[in-house]
């Protein structure tokens, strides 16, 4: 009985499903987190009488013809980029994108550049500006040991006032990067992702620029999980996963039916 494989794809794919699901309610308070959806396909149809087929030698045309399904597969796995919301920190170093665009952090070993979102940045022993693993955030800026105050405009220069001193000065200048297909990044944990052939090559500016978001300053960007939306889809995939099983418990059922006739 194929019915026995096609409960089985569709308890896989509500699995899935559900690993999706459980990993967006895991993370509904991690910074700058985007919410992932799974998506299915049906499997390859097996054909009996093919549509349009000749059914009979006066070639009149089988209008539908007889196709049997196989079941589902997972076919992808989207990230949703909008509905995001901000928090207020008053952190100096807390910065918030309204709008498109992503901070770009330098990898250690020399592995390259990769993008994030979570503004949650802090100091090294240095003064330089780094994320929470101590990546240094590019282009790199530096606060100078006296500062006092620090400032962060919309369009993503970085002012101090030191000690002693009535002027603001300038110490740096934050860039933004874009994608023509910001599903199409790679993450790859710790709230970072990397380009890929699908994202397309970053397009750089600065904040505020046409097509770029601007920066917020004492401000984090906030997870777009929405709980109670999160429970509904759990709730109805346990259902489609129980449906499922009852396929294969109702094809036992008849197998056992059948090996009992004399």
């Amino acid at each position: 009985m194929r019915s026995l494989n096609i409960g089985a794809t569709g308890m896989l794919a509500q699995q899935t499903n559900v690993d999706v699901i459980s990993n967006n309610i895991a993370n509904m308070n991690t910074t700058a987190y985007t919410k992932r959806r799974a998506e299915f396909n049906d499997l390859v149809y097996q054909n009996y009488i093919r549509p349009g087929a000749q059914s009979t030698a006066g070639q009149t045309i089988v209008p539908a013809g007889v196709q049997l399904g196989t079941g589902v597969r997972t076919a992808a796995i989207y990230r949703i980029t909008d509905g995001y919301g901000v928090t207020k920190t008053d952190a100096p170093l807390d910065l918030a994108i309204q709008g498109r665009g992503y901070f770009q952090i330098e990898l250690p070993e020399g592995k390259g550049t990769a993008y994030t979102r979570d503004g949650a940045f802090q100091q090294n022993g240095d003064g330089v500006i780094v994320t929470h693993d101590g990546y240094v955030v590019q282009p790199e800026i530096t606060i100078p040991d006296d500062a006092v105050e620090v400032y962060v405009n919309t369009s993503g220069e970085v002012w101090v006032k030191q000690d002693g001193e009535t002027d603001e000065v300038n110490v740096g200048q934050l860039e933004l990067a874009t994608f023509v297909n910001e599903a199409g990044l790679e993450a790859i944990g710790n709230n970072l992702f990397t380009e890929t052939e699908a994202s397309g090559a970053p397009v750089l500016d600065n904040p505020d620029a046409e097509g770029f978001g601007s920066i917020l300053q004492g401000y984090l960007q906030t997870s777009n999980v929405n709980a109670v939306s999160e429970i509904t889809e759990l709730v109805s995939a346990q259902r489609a996963y129980e449906m499922n099983s009852k396929i294969i418990q109702t094809s036992d059922e008849m197998l056992s039916t059948i090996n009992q006739m004399k």
